[in-house]
């Protein structure tokens, strides 16, 4: 304990000390006087100063002894119900910042104790928990990206160094060249995820929001990926609605209708089928993306839309584990509703559910 504490600490015990004595002195001296006076009005006793300095003196040996006993009640009365818990609070406090989240306040249980302390205690230990969980995804977002980085850079510099070789053929410099873009290709695509993401995170992406034709979006989208499902064989199904017009963001929209129909035909084997439908229910535009792929498990199924979450790590080197959660993301912006369905071997559907008009101006309504 420093100097500077110690002279508080006797300060505020003098200080509190003045306090009582001054209070019991008042209280005392009111009580005494008002008995002797009584006294001697009903038996006509006379004082003399003798008697009244006799009195004056065992009356402030009272005060003192009352004032010190008081005191001492209500040092440890505050040292139970206020220093006691204050000093968990503080220590605990102290902990986190040294960066100890798993840190939690138990009840506290004291003799007089305030219930204001618990309630405290509890929103310290929900702060607690929800920094914890925050650091966890940090720390494994942190070790993620640093894989997925090194990943890539790693076959571009080992297939730079064979390319550096002497007398190489040109077919295998074509080869390693290819293998050196489509590395770089994923190393681009990796690093925009991420800057999407961190700006949808941290709301620095605000919804340009416009009235424009669903149905139209999604077939120029999925015809993006023509390339992709001829060169599997794929078997491509849709029960499009005409003329589903919704009000949103149509930029952001289509990252999430990219990434679906992505690993419909990611995660489809060669012969598949990949489904498109789009239905207007009620207030409600509904788009349900089906594919006959491997489908995945309920345990799988509740990570998805994690960050660098992979399921099927048979796959993992077309993708980087950010594109649902980019998805997810998006969905809950716009103030959509995604969910997904699946079974194993049998394939998966994903449906999102986007209110057609939210909140739109009076004039396109």
């Amino acid at each position: 304990m420093t100097q500077d504490k110690k002279i508080r600490r006797v300060l505020r015990a003098i200080n509190h000390f003045a306090v009582f004595f001054l209070l019991v002195g008042f209280v005392v001296t009111c009580c005494t006087m008002l008995f002797v006076q009584t006294m001697t009005d009903s038996m006509g006793l006379v004082l003399t100063a003798e008697n009244i300095e006799a009195a004056a003196k065992i009356t402030l040996l009272n005060v003192f002894l009352l004032t010190a006993l008081f005191t001492l009640i209500d040092f440890w009365r505050r040292r139970r119900t206020v220093v006691r818990p204050t000093k968990i609070i503080i220590d605990a406090a102290r902990r986190m910042m040294a960066g100890d989240f798993s840190v939690r306040i138990p009840p506290i249980k004291s003799l007089g104790s305030e219930d204001a302390f618990n309630e405290i205690a509890a929103c310290f230990n929900k702060m607690a928990e929800e920094l914890s969980h925050t650091e966890t995804l940090r720390t494994d977002f942190v070790a993620n990206v640093s894989h997925e980085l090194k990943t890539p850079l790693a076959v571009m510099q080992n297939y730079g160094t064979l390319l550096s070789e002497e007398g190489l053929e040109e077919e295998k410099r074509i080869e390693y060249a290819l293998a050196i873009k489509d590395a770089s290709a994923r190393l681009a695509t990796l690093i925009t995820n991420i800057l999407k993401l961190n700006k949808l995170e941290n709301q620095q992406i605000a919804p340009a929001r416009r009235l424009y034709n669903l149905s139209e979006q999604l077939c120029e989208c999925l015809l993006g990926f023509e390339e992709a499902w001829e060169r599997k064989g794929l078997s491509i199904e849709t029960d499009i609605e005409e003329d589903v017009r919704i009000y949103a963001d149509g930029e952001m929209m289509s990252l999430v209708w990219n990434n679906l129909f992505s690993n419909a035909i990611k995660f489809t084997q060669e012969g598949g089928t990949v489904s498109l439908s789009v239905r207007t229910e009620g207030d409600f535009a509904v788009v349900r993306v089906k594919d006959t792929g491997c489908g995945i498990s309920a345990e799988v199924g509740k990570h998805i839309f994690d960050k660098f979450y992979q399921g099927d790590t048979s796959h993992a080197t077309q993708g980087n584990g950010l594109g649902l959660a980019l998805v997810k993301r998006v969905i809950d912006i716009s103030g959509s509703d995604i969910s997904v369905e699946s079974e194993l071997g049998k394939g998966t559907v994903f449906t999102v559910k986007i209110r057609r008009m939210p909140h739109a101006p009076e004039e396109i309504r």
